[in-house]
């Protein structure tokens, strides 16, 4: 939600940004944009899913599973079942995402550039270029012959790796 206003207010007068999450979910659900909330331990032992769906604190540390309430005699219990989480994931599934990206034929082109028309010069332009997506090639020829395959790169910003809060990582 903050960073919709964020957003909203760096963009230019008469952006078409929603402000509100509300408005963005009702943009979102009739594309097929759908997110999954998956529970998770509040100190990222676990995700709640598969083998771990029906437990109500972690295996791992022992952090219960939902959020606690105080009673008015001081004493604290635990909210099952229907109790918010104390941590929730959100995943974004992938796939009806890139399904969408070719349902436009103008970004099917683009997505498509790389083997068509693409220069040829030698010098590195494009991530097809490079060493890695080669040996991508050369390791799975059926993959590389297929234009429409997709490569996903992950980037990351600030990432810190080790649990040392004074080294950050980019990638």
């Amino acid at each position: 939600m903050k960073l919709l206003l964020l957003l909203k207010d760096i963009l230019l007068e008469g952006n078409t940004l929603p402000n509100r999450n509300y408005e963005a979910k009702k943009i979102h659900f009739p594309m097929g944009m759908k997110y999954k909330k998956i529970h998770a331990c509040s100190n990222d032992c676990i995700l709640y899913q598969k083998d771990f769906e029906l437990l109500k604190s972690c295996p791992r540390c022992g952090l219960s599973r939902y959020k606690l309430k105080k009673k008015d005699d001081d004493t604290i219990e635990d909210i099952e079942k229907h109790g918010p989480p104390m941590k929730v994931m959100l995943y974004l599934p992938i796939i009806p995402r890139i399904k969408r990206l070719f349902e436009n034929p103008n970004d099917a082109k683009n997505l498509r550039w790389h083997a068509y028309e693409r220069k040829c010069d030698g010098m590195y332009q494009h991530p097809t270029d490079f060493i890695q997506w080669k040996k991508l090639d050369d390791e799975f020829p059926e993959f590389g012959k297929e234009t429409r395959n997709i490569r996903l790169g992950l980037a990351t910003n600030g990432m810190n790796s080790f649990g040392n809060m004074s080294t950050n990582h980019n990638s």
